[in-house]
């Protein structure tokens, strides 16, 4: 009996010591290297140390109390239909309109301690009253002080000081895969300060052209976000604003793996310029352009499709005066590199009428 016993005893140690020495053997220790190699390519280093895994903890905290929720009532005067028999007979003096009153909702950032408050154009739209409630649950009413709907921003203010911000970030420094996180209040108010989490996708995208002017250049990320999301915060692990939360591309008009926010670059702009001056002071390049295809590249005998090619120069104005010509392709303003039409409007963006820039143009094959 006592050697069952025994027996049992040393073959549950010995299980036990095996199982250890497996998962030992395949969790990463702190500070394990690997490189990744194949064949003709360029050794990778991989960091595996547990240090570097995601915890999202410090920028969750650090940055949803500046993340607001934004409700907005819109009115409307609408004409009552009248029946044209009547019409026809006692004329249009009768007719009467009727008030009409929709309410939305979306997100919205505070970036300045005295009330300054980012979000997107078409979350306060011909907005009638807006009012803003705190992560705190106090509830404020909101001036607009400013649109600009060509980049889908907006900075509407509140009458309180010592509120939490967020510090703006160098979205042109993020990088593909890096992890973000998108705060807001989807689907309404029962849902707010939502945090979310996911990586960047891409960059500088765009969206389908309406025929309207519109700067875009946005961050794709996976992180989820629905309708009321707009105007939210996307920060890095570092709990710094990257973008704002702007749009979904989804068949259902909820969030299907897609959504895109303003670079922080481009916001910073934006509202600087509206506290500044009221208005957006926008430069212009004077050109139409389009992306690097195959076959302008093969013509024009480029190493890589980067860059933009130029179609028309307006005369007299910026590009013009720099001596850019029809047929060149722009492939750097100052040191950023000019990959596509979007990331030139973004540059370009960001300089104010009368700003300097040195151009860099292939012409002919040469630069």
């Amino acid at each position: 009996m006592n050697k069952n016993i025994i027996t049992v005893a040393a073959s549950v140690l010995l299980s036990g010591l095996a199982a250890f020495g497996i998962v030992k053997a395949a969790t990463p220790s702190e500070g394990v290297q690997g490189n990744a190699v194949q064949e003709g390519q360029t050794s990778r280093t991989v960091n595996l140390s547990l240090s570097d895994y995601p915890d999202f903890t410090f920028a969750a905290e650090n940055a949803v109390d500046a993340v607001v929720y934004v409700k907005v009532t819109v009115k409307s005067q609408q004409q009552q239909y009248i029946d044209p028999f009547f019409r026809f007979f006692f004329g249009d003096e009768n007719m009467q309109s009727q008030e009409r009153v929709r309410q939305g909702s979306g997100s919205g950032v505070i970036i300045r301690q005295d009330g300054y408050i980012v979000t997107n154009n078409h979350v306060v739209s011909n907005a009638t009253s807006v009012q803003v409630t705190l992560n705190n649950n106090k509830t404020y009413d909101a001036k607009v002080i400013g649109t600009d709907s060509a980049t889908d921003v907006a900075l509407i203010k509140i009458e309180e000081t010592g509120l939490p911000v967020l510090q703006f970030a160098d979205s042109d420094k993020l990088r593909l895969g890096e992890w973000v996180l998108a705060i807001g209040s989807p689907l309404g108010e029962e849902l707010r300060s939502t945090i979310t989490a996911g990586i960047v996708s891409a960059k500088g995208r765009s969206m389908t052209n309406t025929g309207e002017f519109k700067i875009e250049s946005f961050i794709q990320t996976d992180a989820a976000v629905n309708p009321g999301n707009s105007g939210g915060a996307l920060v890095n692990k570092a709990g710094e604003l990257v973008g704002i939360n702007t749009a979904i591309v989804s068949t259902t008009g909820s969030y299907t793996g897609y959504s895109f926010a303003v670079p922080s670059n481009i916001v910073h702009k934006v509202v600087a310029d509206l506290i500044d001056f009221g208005s957006v002071k926008r430069a212009k390049l004077g050109v139409s352009m389009s992306a690097v295809d195959e076959k302008t590249a093969k013509e024009m005998k480029l190493s890589s499709l980067d860059g933009v090619y130029i179609h028309e120069v307006v005369k007299g104005g910026a590009a013009d005066k720099a001596g850019v010509k029809s047929k060149d392709v722009l492939v750097a303003i100052d040191s950023s590199v000019i990959k596509s039409p979007s990331a030139l409007q973004e540059k370009v963006n960001s300089f104010h009428p009368g700003d300097k820039a040195v151009l860099k143009v292939i012409r002919d094959g040469k630069t």
